[in-house]
């Protein structure tokens, strides 16, 4: 049986990696517009009504319009703005995490977002486990490549080679915290320091853990074995026990799907650092859509994902 899946936000970043990873599969059909009635609300809403699923790759003002736009209870969506991530009626695109029955079930998914796929994968197995408090005050450092921030971004750094590093997210309250937070269970919002570099994908994202000072905390071994458990039937995220003493995002990474997850710790086990390492426009955005929509169609979850 062949779907139709309609992309609103096509040419964007996000929307040409969803489309690259659905071509060519027969089990979907895509509902395209020509780029005079791209931005055509009678086109958009007719799209929109007319496909099994729609894919938002729009900014939140108009994602939630789009929805508003859809006027029928058999169209499925995934929304791959930050509009709905906390928003009631919506499930969490995060299928090792809320269930992949949730994820096939669901008429409305959020997509989660790329900096919370690495910190809510690292954390929230721990803290639901008992082995990290739930009202401790996480930290969470992390780098992405430039494409996360879209055509503007993309442009910036493009055409300013002189960029090294790109701190951002200062005033604190950064658009990610709601779901890093709700996801997690956590009692207070983490501090978030987010930052970009001069590759275009590629993502580090690191919760660094003084576990001596955290009540209950387990040690670093067990934290390790707890998420290779929790993740062990995951065709897409791996707990890797590798003793790396560094960890690099190379300019030249080919499009990738899934998700490293890491746990390195002192000698003495009084500290340690949990590191996710993925591809921000892969597990983070795109490839995690397409996983969704695999799901949601009820095929498998790796069909048409990069490695």
């Amino acid at each position: 049986m062949t779907r139709t899946v309609f992309i609103d936000g096509a040419v964007g970043t996000t929307g040409l990696e969803i489309a690259e990873r659905l071509a060519g599969r027969p089990e979907f059909h895509l509902i395209t517009l020509p780029e005079a009635r791209r931005k055509d609300d009678a086109a958009r809403a007719e799209a929109l009504n007319a496909a099994d699923f729609v894919i938002l790759c729009l900014p939140d003002d108009a994602a939630r319009a789009a929805v508003a736009m859809i006027a029928n209870d058999t169209t499925r969506v995934i929304d791959a703005s930050t509009a709905h991530r906390v928003a009631p009626g919506w499930t969490y695109g995060f299928p090792e995490v809320v269930g992949r029955e949730a994820i096939a079930a669901a008429a409305r998914v959020a997509n989660p977002g790329c900096y919370p796929t690495g910190f809510i994968g690292l954390l929230a197995p721990l803290v639901r486990a008992g082995l990290l408090p739930a009202d401790w005050p996480y930290t969470v450092n992390a780098v992405s490549g430039y494409s996360g921030g879209g055509k503007a971004l993309i442009e910036r750094f493009e055409a300013d080679p002189d960029i090294a590093f790109r701190d951002y997210g200062l005033a604190l309250g950064h658009k990610h915290i709601g779901e890093m937070q709700r996801l997690c269970g956590l009692a207070h919002p983490p501090v978030f320091a987010p930052a970009v570099i001069p590759a275009h994908r590629g993502m580090v994202v690191e919760i660094p853990l003084p576990l001596a000072a955290m009540p209950g905390a387990a040690g670093p071994d067990a934290l390790r074995d707890a998420l290779a458990s929790f993740y062990a039937d995951s065709p897409l995220v791996r707990v890797v026990a590798d003793p790396a003493d560094e960890l690099l995002l190379r300019r030249s990474a080919s499009p990738w799907d899934g998700l490293e997850l890491r746990v390195f710790g002192a000698a003495d086990g009084t500290q340690a650092r949990l590191i996710a390492v993925l591809d921000n426009l892969g597990k983070g955005a795109s490839g995690a859509a397409v996983q969704n929509l695999n799901l949601m169609a009820g095929l498998p979850e790796t069909s048409g994902l990069h490695g």
